[in-house]
């Protein structure tokens, strides 16, 4: 298979794309790791994440950080954007947003190893950080720090 092949299912690169009414109806595409068989961590950041509360409507903003050491799959980086942008309109608690992402995406690449961190601003005056991974990190592979500070307000 040349590396142009493996790109050819691809639905959403490159074209006209709307951004999904939810995440269920997002479509994540993966396609074949180049690299398989060599160790590596992948690293998405989502400075901006953002959803409603499911109580209130309100909405609540994130900063997210996905980790994955992949298997024979790799995510294809827009279908993630088009994914994590249908949450903006969807109603969910901070943990079961950030549980339900690393959980769709496990489903679909079967990664050696997943994480993310979901680094929630205050409501309410609280911050919630969320942490989610399938296991221990793999042993040889560089993974670093997620980097981001816990908050602080003005103190």
């Amino acid at each position: 298979m040349t590396k142009k092949d493996i790109y050819r299912d691809l639905k959403q690169l490159g074209g006209a794309t709307v951004l999904p009414e939810s995440p269920e109806q997002a479509e994540l595409e993966r396609v074949p790791n180049p690299q398989a068989g060599t160790p590596y961590c992948v690293r998405f950041t989502a400075p901006e994440f953002t959803s409603l509360c499911p109580i209130t409507g309100q909405p609540d903003f994130a900063h997210l950080m996905i980790d994955y050491v992949p298997g024979d799959w790799l995510v294809e980086s827009k279908s993630l954007k088009l994914f994590l942008g249908a949450f903006r309109n969807h109603g969910a608690f901070h943990e079961d947003c950030t549980v339900s992402i690393a959980k769709r995406l496990c489903d679909l690449l079967a990664p050696q190893w997943l994480r993310i961190g979901g680094y929630w601003y205050p409501r309410g005056g609280i911050p919630i950080d969320v942490f989610y991974q399938t296991g221990p990190a793999p042993e040889g592979v560089w993974i670093p720090d997620q980097g981001v500070p816990p908050y602080r307000g003005r103190g």
